[in-house]
This record gives structure tokens, C-alpha cells and sequence, in this order.
């Protein structure tokens, strides 16, 4: 579904990601690990289109999607959750879910998004910003999906989370791929929650992926390794 041949990000002279070669199957959930500072939430933001990539190749289900601006990718099938969801305080949970369609001409919410959240229908009318944190991480995932996207992704989706809320994420998002079959790229800091959510983990170290392996069988002290200052 996604990948990256060759694929470098930079700040001006600074390279922040490195000649990353990176593959994401149809279906597949993979969380993406490391500390502050390597590279996750800039990788991300380029695989959006905020922020340009300097070279390389990204496909997106074949199609190469580089050059395209941001809400060209999004209506090519990329659905992205930012660091601190960044859902419209002032509009209503309605109108926040409706902007996410702009890409595929629909006019109404499609129902199995309130399937999913059912606490969105109940909150229809309420502001985004009078929504708790949960809430709010909903609100932006089904914002995400209402474009129909083939891969979602999220940045730090636990970040201000509370614990069972998180736990049930972890189920969510599993529901999402399987009943919509998607793929999820998860850029996460609590790698209970990364391994418990994902098929495969990838270790990201200074704009490298320096580790990765299936997380069901992931040696969790290895990677807890990497995590550490």
C-alpha cells in the first residue's frame, strides 16, 4: 500500500530523514517507534505533504504521489490524524466530520462512521472544543476516515489519553482495518500500546529505520532499548 524507495526529508541543510526505504501492506497495521527528535512526526508530516521531501519515491498503491499537494494525496487515499488531533474547536462535531468529505463528493456522513463512534452522533451539535480528550481523538480519526482513505495515519494518537480510553483504541483501530481494510501507519511513544495495536513495529533512530519486527513476537527489551535516553 505504501512505499518508500530512496525517500529523504530535510530543514533547509539539515537532513532529517535518510535514504528510508519503507513498505506498508494492504491490511497491515505498523507502529513506528523511537524517541523525541528522530524523525516520526516529521515523516509523517511528508507523507501528507506538509512538509516537502527532498528526494526519493512514495507510492501509494502504486501511484506515485511526490509531487502532489496535500489535498491531492488526501483524495488519492491518505487519511492523517496530526499530533494533538487539531480538530476545529468552534465548528460542531458535525460540521468537523463533514470537512473531511470535500474529497469525495458525498454530502452526508456516512452511517458506519457513527457505527464506529457512536458518541459522535450524541454529541452532533456540540463544539469540538467542549469535547474531552477521547472525544476529540474520535472526532479526528473519523474526520480521517470520511475521506475514504487506503492508509491512515496517526501521529501520537495516545498523547493526553487516558489509560482505558487507549485500550480501547487499540480495539478501534483493529476494527477499522478489518471492516474497511485499510492499512494504519502509527507513529507512538507507549510501546505497550504500539505493540498491542500493530502486525509489525519499526524502530526510527536519527531519520533511520534502525529495527523492526513482527509485534507479536517483538523482543520487547530490545526495543524498550532504543526508547531509552
Amino acid at each position: 500500500m505504501l512505499k518508500l524507495k530512496d525517500y529523504n526529508v530535510a530543514y533547509g541543510q539539515s537532513r532529517v530523514i535518510n535514504d528510508m526505504n519503507l513498505e506498508i501492506g494492504e491490511g497491515e497495521i505498523v507502529a513506528l517507534v523511537g524517541r523525541n527528535g528522530m524523525g516520526k512526526t516529521t515523516l509523517l508530516k511528508s507523507l501528507i505533504g506538509m512538509v516537502p521531501h527532498q528526494s526519493g519515491s512514495i507510492m501509494l498503491g502504486g501511484e506515485e504521489i511526490g509531487l502532489m499537494e496535500s489535498h491531492q494525496r488526501v483524495a488519492s487515499g491518505i487519511g492523517f490524524v496530526p499530533q494533538g488531533r487539531m480538530i476545529f474547536s468552534t465548528m460542531t462535531v458535525t460540521e468537523n466530520i463533514i470537512t473531511g468529505l470535500t474529497t469525495t463528493g458525498e454530502k452526508k456522513i456516512p452511517e458506519d462512521l457513527y457505527d464506529l463512534f457512536p458518541v459522535l452522533k450524541e454529541m452532533g451539535k456540540r463544539r469540538g472544543g467542549n469535547l474531552s480528550g477521547g472525544q476529540q481523538q474520535q472526532l479526528a480519526i473519523a474526520r480521517a476516515l470520511a475521506s475514504r482513505p487506503k492508509l491512515l495515519i496517526l501521529d501520537e494518537p495516545t498523547e493526553g489519553i487516558q489509560p482505558s480510553i487507549i485500550r480501547e483504541m487499540v480495539h478501534t483501530l483493529r476494527r477499522i482495518r478489518d471492516e474497511r481494510g485499510l492499512s494504519i501507519l502509527v507513529s507512538e511513544q507507549v510501546l505497550s500500546f504500539a505493540l498491542d495495536v500493530s502486525d509489525r513495529v519499526m524502530v526510527i533512530e536519527k531519520g533511520d529505520i534502525v529495527h523492526q519486527e513482527p509485534s507479536a513476537t517483538a523482543d520487547q527489551k530490545k526495543i524498550a532499548a532504543y526508547l531509552s535516553v
